[in-house]
């Protein structure tokens, strides 16, 4: 099964709140809000989405590179740890 299946429901969750905040920019376009407060709307989706890439690739480097339950040839954990640390910084 894959993390994504695993995860679906939170997953769609965060998707769900990532359209609500795309919904507020449109309505902030159309009511012709202040440019600052777009601007603030806008990198509130960024970080949301930079957010959701992170926790996938996170399940991800998990479940299909570092699971020795199922690879027990997989990969250094801690290697992987420092990896999804640096992936969690870049994406904020």
């Amino acid at each position: 099964m894959s993390h994504t299946i695993r995860e679906k429901q939170k997953l769609l969750a965060r998707v769900r709140r990532i359209r609500g905040q795309f919904a507020a920019i449109e309505r902030a376009l159309n009511d012709e809000a202040a440019c600052d407060q777009v601007m603030h709307l806008i990198a509130g989706v960024r970080g949301a989405t930079a957010g959701l890439m992170a926790e996938v690739v996170e399940d991800h480097v998990r479940t299909h590179l570092v699971d020795t339950n199922k690879h027990p040839k997989a990969l250094n954990t801690e290697a992987a740890e420092q990896l999804l640390e640096v992936v969690r910084t870049y994406l904020k």
